[in-house]
């Protein structure tokens, strides 16, 4: 079937398709995410084989849901580099009829084959002929039309078959008012208020600044999407026929086999006017805590928005922060919810979140002031948990990721103490950080005077140096900063390097010396960061590589070697949750053997071992599960 002509006349209808987009992204990551809460575990005595079956299904729907973000982000950086605000408002579900086009449904659902044939059918190539569900097909109405007799002022929304050609007319009209109004006329957003993969660390993300990076975004989409000749393995379309492929297969060794537990269809939070498709979940149990989770929802949608919507970089940062981290809150409690009593009239129906947003979710026009209306809101469901989640080892856990959120918001250091010694002498202070010692022994080796191996008490003792100055080297040299200094005779403290280097070590972590801050906290100047994926002090380094096995060249290949302006300065490392580290800051990256081989002022840095272009992240911690 031929895909109708979508034309773009002004820039308003193109902000108009953009901001459908950006409703048809959300809604899509909304709908996978609910899917992928329901699937079984072991804990629902599924046998290990297959829950960890079940497992590598669950990693790929919610990769292509984390992807379907980076979609949203990018249409959203589209709107802002025309000028446009940010949208992340949708319809609640079910989404009516006439929203989006007649015959594409949009409903939460369980999984099941169904279920996939229809995230299969939409997210299909152009020209595909790939089979919706059937129950999805018998909801459509594709006797409406959504069309304009001729080109009008107002914008309306227009029908398409496949997202795919959706975008392609994004991109086609971004092409035509960029040569009907002019390239800088079109493009004249600020680009401060756009976010970049310095900011959050999602793949294909980028700034839209002219015509070049506006098309390059849109051809990101469509190519996670439905996939291109140069990589159609990853697309969304491709895993989740992985996955149907791989669901066949059980399904014939066993034709009874359900993947996922009985997850109402619709839920909605209060008794609907039009109940037809939807289930009202008024289990007293269940409600309090769908109640709980739409409401950290809403509330991770009003940090992104503000994140987005704002210029000051570190307000925007800690916004954005706030919003990716509230997701981690919200997940535990999404999936404790597919294991509720939704109904007290459905007996073997269980509740699942329904992503209920809020009348307005644009940003608010004061962002100082926003810092305390959002603290003070997370402070409120932080409290709230222990009466309204039926699990209290859940709530305790939600509720301390909460109180979290709300300090780092207002920049309060939430970091554990360091379990530090302090041996202090005539003319210096020697301290002693064990969480960051990686047993380098460059101290007992260098000062084995000072630093008494194997003795029982105190171990270090600043006196017994052969020189001041040589303690001093030694503690410089300690490469994870467990060893820092103090001096009492008035001598020059330790200072930041004259170049800021991370050096990879071979099949070993990442060395740091620069003046640094680690998820906002001061740091120091030396430190070394995991990078297989196993320490059990993420974001630090405990030598679990060894005992890991982990491989990894300390040589990677030379790339941007343009000369930096500035070499020094403070370097920020942020550790993203079950993620990378994003880095910012002027930094001169070298090899084992101290080649330089890049230097930057920003990087997204792999941390699970799993990455194909280490020391680069590639996405594959959401592929292998990654947590910290």
């Amino acid at each position: 079937m031929q895909e109708p002509e979508i034309t773009v006349h002004s820039r308003e209808q193109l902000t108009y398709l953009l901001t459908e987009a950006a409703e048809v992204e959300h809604n899509l990551m909304c709908c996978y995410l609910y899917a992928s809460f329901s699937i079984k575990t072991s804990a629902d005595g599924v046998d290990p084989v297959t829950a960890n079956e079940l497992a590598r299904w669950k990693r790929a729907i919610t990769s292509v849901a984390v992807e379907e973000m980076t979609h949203l982000a990018l249409v959203n950086n589209l709107l802002m580099a025309i000028g446009a605000a940010p949208h992340f408002g949708r319809p609640n579900f079910p989404v009516a009829p006439g929203l989006h086009p007649s015959g594409i449904v949009v409903s939460l659902r369980r999984f099941d084959m169904e279920t996939l044939d229809h995230f299969i059918f939409l997210e299909r190539p152009e020209g595909f002929e790939d089979a919706d569900g059937a129950s999805f097909v018998r909801q459509t109405n594709r006797a409406f039309e959504r069309k304009a007799a001729a080109p009008r002022f107002m914008p309306m929304a227009l029908d398409y078959l496949t997202v795919g050609h959706f975008y392609r007319s994004i991109r086609k009209g971004i092409e035509s008012l960029s040569n009907a109004l002019g390239e800088k006329q079109l493009f004249s957003g600020d680009v401060r208020t756009q976010v970049t993969p310095e900011i959050v660390s999602l793949k294909g993300l980028q700034a839209v600044t002219d015509l070049k990076s506006a098309l390059g975004a849109v051809d990101t989409i469509v190519e996670q999407g439905e996939g291109s000749q140069a990589d159609t393995e990853s697309s969304h379309y491709r895993r989740f026929l992985a996955v149907r492929e791989a669901y066949r297969a059980l399904l014939k060794q066993d034709a009874s086999f359900d993947p996922a537990r009985p997850v109402a269809e619709n839920p909605v939070m209060r008794n609907p006017p039009s109940p037809e498709g939807k289930i009202y979940v008024n289990e007293p149990a269940a409600a309090k805590a769908l109640d709980f989770a739409n409401a950290i929802y809403s509330t991770m949608l009003r940090c992104l928005a503000q994140g987005f919507a704002g210029t000051d970089p570190i307000l925007k940062r800690r916004f954005l922060d706030a919003g990716t981290n509230a997701m981690f809150a919200l997940v535990p409690v999404a999936e404790r919810l597919t294991q509720m009593k939704a109904s007290t009239s459905l007996p073997g129906v269980t509740a699942g979140l329904t992503f209920t947003v809020l009348r307005d979710t644009s940003h608010l026009p004061a962002h100082d002031v926003a810092v305390t209306f959002i603290a003070e809101r997370l402070r409120l469901l932080a409290d709230g948990a222990s009466e309204t989640l039926d699990n209290p080892a859940l709530a305790v856990d939600v509720s301390a990721r909460l109180l979290g959120l709300a300090d780092r918001l207002e920049g309060k250091s939430t970091a554990k103490e360091d379990l530090v010694e302090i041996a202090e002498g005539k003319d210096l202070i020697i301290s002693f950080n064990t969480q960051r010692c990686i047993h380098a022994r460059f101290c007992v080796l260098g000062e084995p005077s000072v630093f008494k191996a194997n003795v029982v008490g105190p171990w270090i003792a600043p006196d017994d140096a052969t020189h001041k100055e040589n303690l001093i080297g030694v503690a410089r040299a300690c490469p994870s900063g467990a060893i820092t200094y103090r001096r009492k005779d008035s001598g020059p403290e330790e200072m930041a390097p004259p170049v800021n280097l991370i050096q990879v070590r071979e099949d070993g972590p990442l060395g740091i010396r620069a003046e640094m801050t680690v998820s906002g906290e001061p740091a120091g100047f030396r430190a070394t960061l995991c990078r297989c994926g196993q320490s059990k002090n993420k974001p630090y380094c405990d030598g679990s590589h060894k005992d890991a096995g982990f491989t990894a060249s300390g040589e990677p290949k030379a790339s941007d070697l343009t000369p930096l302006q500035v070499r020094t300065g403070k370097v920020d490392i942020r550790p993203q949750t079950d993620g990378p580290l994003i880095v910012s800051g002027n930094m001169e990256m070298i090899s084992g053997t101290g080649r330089t081989f890049h230097k930057t002022q920003s990087a997204v840095l792999c941390r699970c071992g799993a990455s194909g272009k280490k020391p680069f992240c590639d996405g594959s911690h959401a592929r292998v599960g990654f947590k910290s």
